[in-house]
């Protein structure tokens, strides 16, 4: 790719996920690649620059206030990827930059009281290149001093920042690179270093990430000349202000979006008459592509076709000509009413208007009974294969049942089989964070055997399975989840609680069994739908993703992607 073509499709490449990073690793690339400035009339190499630069070394090594080194090997062709200006030189990082490796202090050694001089620990203390010191020590090993530039080299790799508060001890997780000479500029060496760490990154697959001394000291290291540095570090400077102001608007229109799609939705949600919901639902289609930029997005439009679904505005998309009643439904139900009851409320509130047919219940005239499981203490790890097993609440919690999400009972005590889950229950949590707090699901037909119930579970009991289907669809919506949060207990919103009289008086919009089926069918349709709007979102971002990455690299001749290693063949 071009440079012509490149600014053609630029849109393409910031706009994409990571696009913006993409562009600034652009600009790293070109500054240490040469390629970001026209050199001067009067080019001077910067063999001149190196050999000061060795001398002044040889000096301080003879003063022995830097120790000798053994001979670093020479650069082979085979390890540049990328050419430079005729007049720049390639040379090891070690030869021309001091690295300190720092070392980590017990306990006993560090305080929060700021006795001695800071401590920097690693990435924590390292924030848009801002050192924030919460540590200080009295038994310094490893002093970084003023002017160094740090980089944190394990677990969370590549945050940089110049030391600008003085000595300070670094722990193992920092490295400190030093410009003993004085006459490099360190705004080039954090360029370079920012992009090369960048790299070093991609290529990390251990579990705790990181990079060793070597990786630094034997690094390919471009060297302009005094001046074209400098020029060098201004260019970059000017350009990733640019690239700062670029986010700044792709935040502000992202924002622009998420609200316009709210209101759009908002406007369907609110129709007051089928003509109304119909010209709202068509400008909602007519834009999709607008609307739904990201897979995240479709959550928003889920949410709305499953509140218009239980308040019965869906219908007015179809206009059904049945209109039957659910009282006699009702009547019916309430002939095989059994059981405890919980409830003290006589009706629920009828805060939204229903169509006409429908009535407002509460979850209990819907009930022959309800039931928590038990809690015994149990293993940490999941049950083994024909092993029992006690559910935790995230085995309910997320949409679907989720068998995995179990601790192994021991083999010391005795199941109780009464809390076994069965296929078909229709099961829900008391106990959760705000948000998810009864939270409910309905076991498959393939459910596992040998799972119980733990005393933060509850199974509902219907007077009619066919109910299951719609009270699920009602108690995972928006108006259930601020019912339950209105009613919720606890301190915290980390873990909120929710009483069997609470879950027993839930209000719920009931229409007729044939309207059930009706609107659950076409309910179903539009998730299908909305499947498909998110794999489509997501495959455009993908596709986004790729041509950035593929555009940076053909003009950087640097390859950006991390690839897996070839799997190499056992020998037999």
């Amino acid at each position: 790719m071009d440079a012509q073509q490149f600014l053609a499709e630029f849109g393409h490449i910031a706009n994409a996920p990571g696009g913006i990073a993409k562009l600034r690793l652009l600009v790293l690339q070109f500054a240490i690649q040469g390629r970001l400035i026209s050199s001067l009339t009067t080019i001077e190499s910067s063999d001149a620059l190196l050999a000061e630069i060795r001398t002044i070394k040889s000096k301080l090594i003879s003063d022995k206030k830097l120790s000798r080194e053994k001979p670093f090997p020479k650069i082979s062709r085979s390890e540049i990827n990328a050419e430079i200006p005729p007049h720049w030189n390639l040379i090891r990082l070690g030869e021309l930059w001091h690295l300190l490796s720092g070392r980590d202090l017990e306990p006993s050694q560090y305080n929060e009281s700021k006795n001695g001089i800071p401590y920097i620990t690693g990435a924590s203390n390292i924030e848009k290149g801002a050192i924030n010191i919460n540590r200080w020590t009295a038994s310094p090993l490893v002093v970084s001093i003023h002017g160094d530039l740090l980089i944190t080299c394990k677990g969370t790799i590549g945050k940089t920042a110049f030391n600008n508060i003085g000595e300070a001890h670094i722990a193992r997780q920092i490295m400190a690179i030093r410009n003993f000479s004085g006459k490099l500029h360190t705004g080039f060496l954090k360029i370079w270093l920012d992009g090369f760490v960048n790299q070093l990154a991609s290529k990390s697959k251990s579990m705790i990430p990181g990079f060793s001394r070597d990786d630094l000291i034997l690094a390919i290291y471009p060297v302009p000349p005094a001046e074209e540095q400098a020029r060098i570090v201004a260019k970059v400077d000017e350009l990733m202000a640019l690239c700062d102001k670029l986010e700044t608007q792709q935040q502000a229109r992202r924002k622009l979006q998420n609200n316009l799609r709210k209101s759009t939705l908002q406007a369907v949600a609110s129709a007051t008459s089928p003509h109304e919901l119909q010209s709202s639902w068509a400008r909602l289609a007519d834009n999709f592509g607008r609307l739904f930029y990201a897979p995240e997005d479709v959550a928003d439009i889920r949410n709305m076709i499953t509140e218009l679904t239980i308040l019965g505005a869906l219908d007015a998309l179809s206009e059904p000509t049945d209109v039957t009643t659910v009282d006699v439904y009702l009547a019916e139900l309430a002939g095989k009413k059994s059981g405890k009851k919980f409830a003290k409320t006589i009706k629920p509130k009828e805060a939204i208007s229903l169509p006409n047919g429908w009535r407002w219940v509460l979850l209990e005239e819907l009930l022959v009974s309800s039931e928590s499981g038990w809690s015994p203490k149990c293993d940490s790890e999941p049950r083994y294969n024909g092993e029992w097993g006690v559910l935790k609440v995230s085995s309910v919690t997320w949409g679907v049942f989720k068998p995995e999400e179990n601790k192994r009972l021991p083999p010391s005590l005795e199941p109780r089989p009464y809390c076994e889950v069965k296929p078909g229950d229709f099961m829900l949590s008391r106990a959760n964070t705000a948000d998810l707090v009864a939270r409910s699901v309905i076991a498959p037909d393939n459910c596992p055997e040998k799972l119980l119930m733990s005393d933060k579970i509850v199974r509902l009991h219907f007077l009619d399975d066919k109910l299951k289907a719609w009270v699920n669809l009602v108690n995972n919506s928006d108006l259930a989840r601020e019912y339950y949060k209105s009613k919720a207990t606890g301190t915290s919103d980390s873990m909120r609680n929710v009483s069997r009289q609470v879950i027993h008086e839930l209000p719920i919009p009931l229409p007729s069994m044939a309207t059930q089926k009706r609107l659950l069918s076409t309910f179903s349709l539009l998730m299908k739908f909305c499947d498909e709007l998110e794999r489509q979102a997501a495959s455009r971002r993908k596709l986004s993703v790729q041509f950035s990455t593929t555009a940076v690299s053909s003009i950087t001749d640097i390859d950006t992607e991390q690839k897996d290693d070839p799997m190499k063949a056992p020998q037999t």
